[in-house]
């Protein structure tokens, strides 16, 4: 792994955003042990008991976190007996201000490594969703390499029950009422190679059979080949689609394709479908503002990156950098939910100084995560501390926005996410809302009050996120 010794590099190199978990590329090593260490120190000799994590934990908290004043002065260690459980103690004032919703954690490097330089993941590979009453699991989605799908089970399936065999399968209804915070993943089972579960489920055409799956691992396609990137012809205009699913480092040729057909084809009015999308790498965020910049000047602002009043000498202001696939977008329909977070947010907030009116938010609010995480590796114990570091604004100084996007734009348009037909097709709910949208017909707006983080649509639905998601899962919500 390089090592980078100054922040301001690392900034330079990678924009540091990431997903409600967040990742991205470019880290610093830093310094194990007792004392902690700073940027582009040495692991070696690091100790890796408990206390010695959590010692460094608290020294890089101390040296880079966004919101110092928050840290606790004096939180005995001892009383912790996991890093998480550290990390979530001296974050809690900033959570209760909603400004760290366990956005800082630590995670593996090596597992962070496999999910955003290939997509690499292990399980079933499907993306699932619940009902307000944890009652109806439903597929939104199964990504094209996985076991899911090699079974027949994609969008709008629902799994009725979950069993180790098919003699012990349980409803979804008794698996909740016995657990109702952490029942379906611990049913589902440890995100290994090898873990097998037994399925009840109900096709799309009601057909109920049961189906064993082995997780294995698979590659998650940040635009699927299926229905990614698309043309759409409808009342004899041609629109852009471009669903993304989230911002890892195959995400660039596969833009870059998307946006080549776009212009060649003349493409003005796009659909930028963010619907599940956590976030991931910040390089990658720019480049989807500048494949949308193409009537942007290298001196139009980007963005601003700013950290603590500590770091400010290194707080960066981004400029725009228009590539030969970008096209010049005269109308944007955004599609977002309450998975809609971090990079996705960043694409969306970045867009809005330049596009005006001519920019709408489709579907739900948004997550609310207008900072980004450093990556801090202690390579001798497999750490790396994702902690909030960066603040983001638009070329408008405009941040902040905590509590989701809807209330930042001049248009919203709420809609539904309708599970029984495909991303993308001119007649499901939140794609035929966008296409109303660029098309100037008019909509009731999005309830900002009626914000749930991870819902979907019309807030009637929400993605499942296990309480300790993997990197894959931090950036991919309902992945499982």
């Amino acid at each position: 792994m390089t090592r980078l010794g100054q922040i301001g590099a690392l900034l330079a190199l990678a924009g540091m955003l990431a997903g409600c978990g967040d990742g991205g590329s470019g880290q610093i090593a830093s310094g194990g042990g007792g004392g902690g260490g700073s940027s582009g120190g040495t692991t070696a000799g690091a100790g890796c008991t408990l206390r010695d994590r959590q010692n460094w934990v608290m020294a890089q908290m101390n040296e880079w976190y966004l919101f110092p004043e928050t840290l606790p002065s004096n939180l005995d260690p001892s009383l912790y007996t996991t890093v998480s459980d550290y990390i979530d103690a001296l974050t809690a004032t900033a959570r209760a201000q909603r400004k760290d919703r366990y956005f800082t954690h630590i995670t593996s490097i090596q597992q962070e490594n496999a999910y955003y330089n290939s997509g690499s993941e292990a399980g079933f590979g499907f993306r699932l969703t619940t009902d307000s009453t944890q009652t109806r699991l439903m597929v939104a989605e199964s990504f094209e390499s996985s076991v899911a799908l090699a079974a027949g089970i994609d969008r709008g399936t629902e799994i009725q029950g979950i069993g180790t065999s098919a003699s012990d399968i349980r409803s979804i209804s008794d698996i909740v009422r016995a657990d109702q915070n952490n029942g379906i993943e611990n049913a589902l089972g440890p995100e290994t190679a090898g873990t097998t579960r037994v399925l009840r489920i109900a096709d799309p055409s009601g057909n109920v059979r049961n189906v064993t799956l082995t997780k294995a691992s698979y590659t998650i396609q940040p635009v699927s080949p299926n229905y990614g990137a698309q043309v759409i012809v409808d009342g004899g205009q041609r629109y852009g689609y471009i669903n993304l699913r989230t911002f890892i480092g195959t995400a660039d040729p596969q833009l870059r394709t998307a946006f080549a057909t776009f212009k060649q084809q003349g493409i003005t009015q796009v659909i930028v479908d963010l619907r599940y999308n956590g976030g991931g790498a910040g390089s990658i965020a720019d480049l989807f503002n500048n494949l949308l910049g193409g009537a942007r000047q290298t001196s139009d602002v980007l963005g601003y990156l700013t950290l603590r009043a500590s770091k400010s000498s290194q707080n960066q202001t981004d400029y725009f950098a228009p590539q030969p696939e970008s096209i010049a977008p005269t109308r944007i329909a955004f599609i977002g939910t309450g998975g809609t977070a971090s990079a996705s947010e960043l694409v969306i907030n970045r867009s809005l100084p330049y596009m005006g009116s001519n920019s709408g938010l489709i579907g739900a609010n948004t997550y609310g995560k207008p900072v980004g995480q450093i990556g801090l590796d202690n390579a001798a114990c497999d750490d790396r501390l994702r902690v909030i570091a960066v603040a983001t604004q638009n070329a408008d100084r405009q941040g902040d926005y905590y509590d989701g996007l809807a209330s930042r734009m001049s248009a919203t348009c709420q809609a539904g996410d309708d599970l029984t037909r495909r991303m993308g097709d001119p007649q499901e709910s939140s794609t035929r809302a966008a296409l109303n949208f660029l098309q100037g017909k008019s909509c009731t707006p999005i309830r900002v009050s009626s914000f749930s983080a991870q819902s979907t649509g019309d807030g009637s639905r929400k993605l499942v996120q296990p309480r300790n998601p993997s990197p894959a899962q931090r950036d991919v919500p309902g992945l499982f």
